[in-house]
C-alpha cells in the first residue's frame, strides 16, 4: 500500500485549494463538537443550569443531527453539493452566533440544534466534495478528511478553553466567525460538484438499513456512540476543572484520537483485521471507562485522555464499514448508518446526569461500558455478515451515487 503522506502525486498533502478550503471548514465544524466540553460548568454557573439541563445543549444537536441524515441526500442531490456545503456552513455561523446571545439555558439549547442542523448538511456532505476534488484517490482523500476531524476534534475543547475562560459566550462567537471565513473559502475555491444521476429520496436510507452488514454496523456504532457521547458530555462534570485544565486534558484526548485515527488504526487493520480490531479497541475501551469512574481524580484525567485513542481506532473502521458493507449506494447507506448512530449521541448527554441522579456518579460510566461491550458482542455475533459483505463487494467510488452523508 502506497504511503499517503508521501510528497509524490498521491500524498493528502499536495491537493487543489478546493480540497483544502473543504478540509479547512471541516476542521471547524468538527470543532463545534467538542467546543462546549471545557466551558459546561462556566454555562451551568453563567445561566443558573443544572449539569442535566447543559448537557442537553449535545442532545439536542445530536438529536438533530440523525433526523437530518435522512434529509442531506435529498438536498444535496437536487441543489448539488457545494451549495449544500454554503448552506450548512450559513446555518452554522447563524445559529453558532446567536448561541452566544442566550439569556436562558432553554434559548442556548434550541440555538444549538438549529447549529446541529447546519453541521448536518456540512459534515454530511464534506467527504463527497472532499473525494471528488482531490488528487491522488479517495484513500487519500478519505485520509484527508479523518485527519480534518482529528485535529478539529482536538483543537476545539483547546478553544473552548481559551476563549471561554473570558466568557462562556466567546467560543461561541469565535466559531461563527471561523465559519464565515470558511464559508468564503468554499465560495472562492470551490466549483459545484457534478448533481448524481438520481435523486436521493427521504425513505432511500431506511430501506437501506434492510441490508444484514449495515444494519450492524449500525447497531454496535449505535452502543459505541453512547459511551463515546458518555465520555465527551459527562466526563467534565466529573473532573470539574477550571476551562483551561480541562481545554488541556480534551485538547490532548484529540490529539489521541487523530493520531491513531489516521496513523496507527489503518497499520492494525491491514495485521490484525478490521473487524478483530474493532472488538478489541471496543473491549478495551470498555475497560478504561469503567476505571475513568471508579479512579480518583487523578485516574480520571488519565483515563479520559486515554479514551481518545480507542475512540480515532473505531471511528476509522466503522467509516470504513458503514461505506463499503452494503452493496446500497454510498450516500444512501452511509445516511442510514449515521441516522441510527446519532441517536445514541443525542441520549447518552441526557441519560448520564440522569442516572447519576437516580444512583450516584460512578454508575453512568458502568452502563457506558456495558454499551462499549454490546457493541463488542453485535461484531461477534454478527462477523460472518460483516466480513462476508465488506469483502465481496469491490471499492466504489464515493460519489458514484451522489454525495456520500457521512459525519464523524
Amino acid at each position: 500500500m502506497d504511503d499517503p503522506f508521501d510528497a509524490g502525486a498521491g500524498s493528502i498533502l499536495r491537493q487543489p485549494k478546493a480540497v483544502w478550503a473543504t478540509a479547512g471548514a471541516s476542521v471547524v465544524a468538527f470543532m463545534g463538537i467538542g467546543l462546549v466540553d471545557p466551558i459546561l460548568p462556566s454555562i451551568a454557573k453563567g445561566l443558573d443550569a443544572t449539569a442535566g439541563q447543559v448537557s442537553l445543549l449535545f442532545t439536542s444537536y445530536f438529536l438533530i443531527t440523525a433526523v437530518a441524515m435522512l434529509f442531506t441526500g435529498f438536498v444535496s442531490s437536487r441543489i448539488g453539493g457545494r451549495r449544500t456545503l454554503l448552506l450548512g456552513l450559513a446555518f452554522v455561523v447563524v445559529f453558532a452566533g446567536l448561541a452566544g446571545t442566550s439569556d436562558t439555558v432553554g434559548q442556548l439549547v434550541g440555538f444549538r440544534a438549529g447549529w446541529g442542523l447546519g453541521n448536518a448538511l456540512f459534515v454530511s456532505t464534506a467527504l463527497a466534495v472532499i473525494v471528488g476534488a482531490a488528487a491522488g484517490g479517495s484513500a487519500a482523500a478519505i485520509l484527508l478528511y479523518e485527519s480534518a476531524l482529528g485535529l478539529g476534534m482536538a483543537c476545539g475543547p483547546l478553544l473552548g478553553a481559551v476563549l471561554g475562560n473570558i466568557s462562556w459566550r466567546y467560543p461561541f462567537f469565535g466559531t461563527a466567525t471561523l465559519m464565515a471565513i470558511g464559508f468564503l473559502c468554499i465560495t472562492a475555491f470551490l466549483k459545484e460538484q457534478p448533481k448524481p444521476a438520481r435523486k436521493t429520496s427521504v425513505l432511500d436510507p431506511v430501506r437501506a438499513l434492510g441490508h444484514g452488514g449495515l444494519a450492524s454496523a449500525a447497531a454496535s456504532a449505535f452502543f459505541y456512540n453512547y459511551t463515546f457521547f458518555t465520555v465527551l458530555a459527562f466526563t467534565p462534570f466529573v473532573l470539574n476543572m477550571t476551562p483551561y485544565r480541562s481545554g488541556a486534558v480534551f485538547f490532548a484526548w484529540g490529539v489521541l484520537l487523530a493520531l491513531f485515527s489516521v496513523v496507527v488504526a489503518p497499520r492494525m487493520q491491514r495485521r490484525f483485521g478490521s473487524l478483530k480490531v474493532l472488538g478489541g479497541s471496543l473491549v478495551l475501551l470498555a475497560a478504561d471507562v469503567l476505571v475513568l469512574g471508579y479512579g480518583d481524580h487523578t485516574t480520571a484525567v488519565v483515563c479520559t485522555i486515554l479514551s481518545g485513542a480507542f475512540i480515532g481506532v473505531n471511528n476509522t473502521v466503522y467509516t470504513e464499514l458503514a461505506l463499503g458493507v452494503s452493496d446500497a449506494p454510498r450516500p444512501v447507506a452511509s445516511a442510514g448508518y449515521n441516522f441510527v448512530r446519532w441517536f445514541a449521541a443525542a441520549a447518552a448527554p441526557y441519560f448520564a446526569p440522569k442516572i447519576e441522579e437516580w444512583s450516584d456518579i460512578h454508575i453512568p460510566f458502568v452502563v457506558a461500558a456495558v454499551t462499549a461491550v454490546l457493541g463488542a458482542v453485535v461484531v461477534l455475533v454478527r462477523r460472518n455478515a460483516l466480513t462476508h459483505d465488506a469483502e465481496r463487494l469491490e471499492p466504489r467510488h464515493a460519489t458514484e451515487d451522489g454525495v456520500t452523508v457521512f459525519a464523524n
